[in-house]
């Protein structure tokens, strides 16, 4: 999966899939079918596919390892989904509530060489 993403590749096993969209410059990543992530150059932004199941936030987890900042991720704490996400400004990490859509990176502006 990371690696099609990597790539801007088109990539699909079992329950998952990558689709590249040269126009937008964007990977998105379906689960089920269903949107969980779009990654562009210099972000990610997360969605949980109307499921916040332990499947979904693994893939999340493996997304955000490998394109965004060290360290950013979703977890769960008495059933309620947060994201660990990195300030610019402050220089630290600040947990914050999950919600789809949310953004982690520099921007939302995708850059396609």
């Amino acid at each position: 999966m990371n690696q099609a993403i990597l790539n801007n590749q088109n990539w699909k096993l079992d329950n998952t899939e990558v689709v590249f969209d040269e126009h937008d410059c964007v990977s998105r990543v379906y689960l089920h079918g269903n949107h969980i992530a779009t990654v562009g150059d210099d972000y990610v932004q997360l969605f949980d596919g109307g499921w916040q199941s332990n499947t979904t936030k693994s893939r999340l987890n493996a997304i955000c390892q490998e394109n965004a900042i060290t360290g950013e991720g979703v977890f769960q704490k008495s059933y309620t989904w947060f994201v660990r996400q990195y300030n610019n400004v402050t220089k630290s990490f600040e947990t914050i509530p999950f919600y789809s859509g949310l953004n982690l990176g520099d921007s939302a502006l995708p850059i396609c060489a």
